[in-house]
């Protein structure tokens, strides 16, 4: 039954969840006292919900284009550029001995699907994409195809975030040996270092800096991190493949560092670094199912409760019972959907149904499921609620939504053993991250179903989880 193994080097650290909360009952001499966030923020920024995307009434900036139309996506991507120009060129000297920036050469638009170009030795038909070439120092993007599907799926701060991803490899370019980025660097550190550099960008925006554009750090940033999930690599993918973008986990962890840090903390992204946390891996050839599991099955269910147990077993709690179908709970103000917590009895109850339509993969033009390891993940918060009761932490507020991801995450990290009954598969965190940024995400939920409002919160307190869980992590930082 157990799920397919972890393969290959790409996470050295597997995590336990030994002393998972026994941090906070007892004091252990030398640990280091963790800065504790304020949960109405996001890294500091005050958790907004205003509009995102152009400011009104700013004009358009005038910067030279090859092969332009002037229309919406061509402005779109003009603004941006432009107001990236900027960011670097305030940027680059500070956090890199005074070294200037010096702007992109050429800016290239085409339509894919109209009349082609050559750019950078490639011609542009039915080459949906955006790109930087250090061979001329460009940056080009498709204005036909492209942008428009990005802005209309997940709004225009998509389309910024493709292209201050492109100009991070133009920093790159341009910074040489400051960067550590040299001929023979493998993709996945070029790419992780280039999100990471979008990151600094759309801190510089959220902070009220930029001339042409607004970013709200609730469902903004949201969807901004919607879109790294978007243009994730394919489940299955290898990290060390040739061109290698990383997973939806490994790239919007990489966008957060930057945001909540600086362009020096991008350019340590190196390979140590890169091994040690990159989660990214390929299907094991004996796996049928391409790590798809049915939700509802006695032995998939069986196996899931038998991973909870053992992750959470040195806490001491008495592990909850597991029970079809949702019922009335008297000590909660709402019972949750599609699994639910009850105190007073001890029982995780389970809508078996609705668990195995989110189990599901959508097919191509369908909407719907998101995989089977988001189904276990929202059974598996519920479980994380009763081990918070048994160790005296409140199930409600914020503080315990983001304390349930992290327990989450933590359990999470302990299916990377080979012990374990359930096994993590690639493209799983994947699913995780699609369930984190839901609007209603249960992983980041408290016992009544009360969301944490960021959902940069909510991903950051799972990765907490997921690779320090066995440190007190989650109870200490979310307590």
């Amino acid at each position: 039954m157990a799920r397919r193994a972890w393969r290959g080097a790409a996470l050295v650290a597997t995590v336990s969840v030994v002393g998972l909360l026994g941090a906070c009952t007892t004091t252990v001499g030398g640990l280091p006292k963790p800065e504790r966030p304020d949960i109405s923020k996001v890294s500091g920024l005050e958790i907004t919900q205003g509009e995102s995307g152009a400011k009104p009434g700013v004009p358009d900036a005038a910067l030279p284009v090859e092969n332009g139309d002037g229309g919406e996506m061509d402005r779109l991507a003009v603004n941006t550029l432009a107001d990236v120009e900027e960011y670097w060129t305030q940027q680059l000297p500070m956090n890199f001995g005074g070294r200037r920036f010096e702007p992109v050469k050429r800016l290239i638009s085409y339509d894919s699907g109209g009349t082609s170009v050559d750019v950078c030795r490639t011609n542009t038909a039915g080459v949906a994409n955006a790109f930087y070439c250090s061979l001329d120092d460009s940056i080009a993007w498709d204005r036909g195809e492209l942008l428009p599907m990005l802005n209309d799926s997940f709004g225009p701060m998509s389309v910024v975030t493709v292209l201050a991803h492109e100009t991070g490899h133009a920093v790159q370019y341009k910074l040489g040996d400051a960067s550590g980025i040299t001929t023979n660097t493998p993709t996945i550190i070029k790419e992780q270092q280039a999100d990471c550099y979008a990151g600094n960008f759309f801190r510089w925006i959220a902070e009220g800096n930029s001339k042409h554009f607004r970013l709200s750090t609730g469902p903004g940033l949201n969807q901004v991190l919607a879109t790294m999930f978007f243009i994730r690599d394919a489940a299955g993918t290898s990290a060390e493949k040739q061109g290698a973008h990383g997973s939806a986990f490994d790239r919007v962890a990489a966008f957060q560092f930057g945001f909540a840090g600086d362009p020096k903390r991008c350019a340590q992204i190196n390979e140590t670094e890169i091994k040690s946390r990159i989660t990214q891996q390929t299907f094991s050839p004996d796996d049928e199912s391409k790590g798809q599991l049915p939700v509802a099955e006695r032995k998939s269910l069986d196996a899931l409760e038998s991973s909870l147990r053992d992750a959470y077993k040195q806490t001491g709690a008495a592990p909850p019972a597991f029970k079809e179908g949702l019922g009335d709970c008297p000590d909660v103000e709402k019972t949750t959907s599609p699994a639910a917590y009850c105190p007073s009895t001890n029982q995780v109850s389970l809508d078996l149904a609705e668990l195995t339509r989110i189990g599901s993969v959508p097919k191509k033009g369908q909407t719907g499921g998101l995989g089977d390891f988001a189904a276990f993940a929202e059974i598996a918060s519920r479980f994380a609620l009763s081990i918070q009761k048994a160790t005296g932490y409140p199930l409600d507020g914020p503080a315990a939504g983001l304390r349930t991801a992290c327990l989450t995450g933590a359990w999470a990290g302990t299916t990377t053993k080979p012990t374990s009954r359930l096994r993590l598969s690639a493209g799983d965190l994947d699913e995780a991250v699609a369930e984190l940024l839901a609007d209603k995400s249960l992983v980041a939920a408290d016992v009544n179903g009360a969301v944490v409002p960021s959902g940069f919160a909510r991903v950051e307190a799972f990765r907490d989880g997921f690779f320090d869980g066995d440190k007190g992590v989650c109870t200490r930082k979310y307590s």
